[in-house]
């Protein structure tokens, strides 16, 4: 077999790519996992305190740890973005690096995407005070007063991280009450330097060159105005849909491949696993991710030795 031929080639490094990868390679698969950035979302977790065996470990932390494990039972993994697929009898995989490879069989795995305001100025402010990272580039605002938008688990866990680093933390949140889990709502409320701002939204970004501060849909402490220099985004993610659309797989209205019992797709040398899918409940977790990549993989071995 040539080197830049394999049997199945997954796209995507988070948990559902990097497990795919591990039960690949212990099913002897020829493996290679294509992907921008590892770790995928889950890296950006300040802490995961759901994952079976850990009671507590830094999202980068696990994504190291699922890479490593995927590496070490033979799991080739190269960092680049996948331009394009071609389908025939096999599949061509293009990157944007010139790179080719040939596989058997595919595995997307690309996960989702952070949703943005869609307000006036945003990506001039990107890098400039705002941020899709609390645990990327909450470092940068060290005694700052800081603002979080959403009021989900992800929001919540952006607030405790930013609540040790900034002065002030103001969670901003369009329902009436959050809408993360209870154990995460209670650390928010026993935690003095941040505060909640229910029922309003963010509706215009004030600043010059960088970030000063946001105007609020309602007044909040009788002013429409919060002063901040940094404002992080939470209000949760889309799938990535570029290259499902290209290969005309069967989609949901919101865009997640639609995927059977088996992970597999409409089509018949690709599966999908992970965030991107319309499995697992609508529950998208690393656990679930990982769990969806080893039953993508368990399948794809079935084919690949046709099993039945």
């Amino acid at each position: 077999m040539e080197s830049n031929q394999y049997d199945l080639i997954i796209v995507g490094t988070g948990p559902a790519g990097l497990t795919a990868g591990t039960y690949a390679a212990r099913y002897n698969l020829k493996t290679l996992i294509l992907g921008e950035e590892h770790g995928g979302s889950i890296a950006d977790a300040h802490k995961v305190c759901n994952f079976p065996t850990y009671k507590e470990i830094k999202g980068s932390e696990l994504a190291e740890k699922i890479k490593d494990q995927a590496e070490e039972y033979g799991a080739e993994i190269k960092m680049g973005r996948v331009e394009d697929i071609e389908t025939n009898d096999e599949l061509t995989i293009k990157t944007g690096f010139g790179d080719e490879y040939q596989g058997k069989t595919l595995l997307l795995a690309t996960g989702t995407q952070r949703k943005h305001l869609n307000l006036d100025r945003e990506e001039e402010f990107l890098g400039k005070g705002v941020s899709y990272c609390a645990t990327c580039d909450g470092r940068f605002f060290d005694d700052q007063v800081v603002g979080i938008i959403g009021g989900s688990n992800a929001a919540a866990t952006a607030a405790l991280f930013l609540a040790d680093v900034a002065k002030k933390v103001y969670l901003i949140f369009v329902e009436e009450n959050l809408i993360a889990v209870e154990a995460w709502q209670d650390q928010v409320r026993k935690t003095d330097n941040i505060e909640l701002v229910k029922a309003n939204s963010v509706t215009k970004l004030l600043g010059d060159e960088e970030l000063e501060g946001v105007e609020l849909e309602k007044k909040f402490n009788r002013q429409k105005e919060l002063e901040l220099k940094g404002l992080f985004v939470e209000i949760g993610s889309l799938p990535n849909m570029e290259l499902s659309e290209d290969l005309g797989l069967d989609l949901t209205k919101e865009g997640y491949v639609k995927v059977d019992e088996v992970q597999k797709t409409n089509h018949d040398l690709i599966w999908a696993a992970g965030d991107i899918t319309d499995n697992s409940n609508d529950f998208r977790q690393a656990v679930t991710a990982s769990a969806e990549g080893a039953v993508a993989a368990n399948s794809i071995y079935k084919y690949i030795k046709n099993i039945n």
